[in-house]
């Protein structure tokens, strides 16, 4: 498809936004964000250059929103999985099976985003503000599900719930690192989560 084929097609200005944000999420997680441009983005979506301006005023603040939507998809999954799952003892490697694993095809593993913007802000204040608050949102998400089970009795009472999540957000980038570079296979990664697992439940 060429992008002349689809710039005629007016969508509401919500939809358009969203449609940027899918293409530059599948085009970001592919690449990278320094190897990627706007006019790569725009192509992918069938749009000029001008109409994601509209809707972004640069690469990055695209990229950031690719980061909260990636985030909020995963979080999505994570709630959805846990509110099926009765068993508490089910939880942690319910989040650690699609966190710290081989890429699921079906979708963008936020980490991966993650690793990406933790090189821009070295550069970039407005980057490194945003890199804060967002881990922080997303550890105190992973510490509130490891209090929960910790209060049903599957989680070891001496474990520290916000310590431990900080780990589950490091094992995300190691994630990262495993896929990107082929540091890690995925026997290592069950091995990595059979370890933390036998931490936190003080079960071998």
């Amino acid at each position: 498809m060429t992008p002349f084929a689809t710039t005629t097609t007016r969508l509401p200005a919500a939809e358009r936004r969203q449609a940027l944000v899918d293409t530059a999420l599948r085009v970001f997680a592919e690449g990278s964000y320094r190897g990627t441009t706007t006019a790569e983005i725009a192509r992918e979506a069938g749009v000029s250059e001008p109409i994601l301006y509209r809707h972004f005023a640069s690469k990055r603040d695209l990229y950031l929103a690719c980061i909260d939507q990636a985030w909020r998809r995963q979080r999505a999954r994570w709630e959805e999985a846990i509110a099926a799952e009765p068993d508490a003892e089910g939880w942690i490697p319910i989040i650690a099976r699609s966190f710290v694993c081989l890429r699921d095809a079906k979708h963008v593993v936020v980490s991966d985003l993650w690793m990406q913007a933790v090189v821009e802000a070295g550069d970039d204040e407005e980057v490194r503000r945003f890199v804060k608050r967002h881990m922080r949102e997303v550890r105190a998400y992973i510490a509130d599900v490891i209090r929960r089970a910790q209060a049903a009795g599957v989680v070891h009472p001496d474990r520290d719930p916000d310590a431990e999540a900080w780990i589950f957000v490091a094992g995300g980038l190691l994630g990262t690192v495993g896929r990107r570079v082929g540091l890690l296979k995925e026997a290592d990664f069950e091995s990595i989560r059979a370890s933390r697992r036998e931490w936190m439940t003080g079960k071998p």
